[in-house]
């Protein structure tokens, strides 16, 4: 029950981008097509489950018994980075075309606040490795269900007749703020 707990908090309750509003730049800049937001979420899974894993490991056998609990948002920021950087070969390698169309956005996955923000959380909430990995994977899945739906709703809008002063960022903007409205309507469920 304690893992439906944490997926169900973690995705609809608590979404990361929708009520917490980390990860914010990635989820306006890359949701503007569904299959690039498709692959950030892709990326970002990936990462976010990673680097919650290694920066666990690294909290408490390395930092803590050392002393060095207060190295902690350097040492996650480095790890985070790191597999970033195995992402873009990854993704240069294999899919060149989703490489070429998340551009800037890939490269920002290292200061996502998101990624960065569920590592600490993690730490913070007192998780063994299991909840922790959990807590990461259900967090990029809202990320995910957020830019998808987000980008899926901008798709609509570019078909629809939008008054010229509210085209591009500002519809967007106000999509946005229904969709975190929304998802903040999850709020009593757990």
């Amino acid at each position: 029950m304690e893992y439906f707990v944490i997926i169900i908090g973690s995705i609809f309750v608590s979404n990361i981008v929708l009520t917490q509003f980390l990860g914010i730049c990635p989820f306006l800049g890359v949701s503007g097509k569904l299959s690039t937001s498709i692959g950030m979420g892709g990326a970002v899974l990936f990462v976010m489950t990673i680097a919650t894993m290694v920066t666990w490991v690294a909290q408490y056998y390395i930092l803590n018994p050392l002393g060095l609990g207060f190295m902690q948002t350097i040492v996650f920021i480095l790890v985070i980075a790191s597999l970033v950087q195995m992402v873009e070969i990854i993704l240069k390698k294999i899919s060149p075309s989703l490489f070429q169309a998340l551009g800037v956005f890939l490269p920002l996955i290292t200061t996502n606040c998101a990624v960065l923000g569920v590592a600490i959380l993690t730490i913070q909430k007192d998780f063994n490795l299991l909840e922790g990995v959990v807590y990461a994977i259900a967090n990029a899945i809202g990320f995910t269900l957020a830019i998808v739906l987000f980008a899926g709703i901008r798709e609509h809008l570019d078909t629809m007749d939008v008054p010229r002063l509210m085209r591009g960022v500002p519809i967007a903007l106000v999509v946005a703020g229904i969709l975190a409205l929304a998802f903040m309507g999850f709020t009593g469920l757990v």
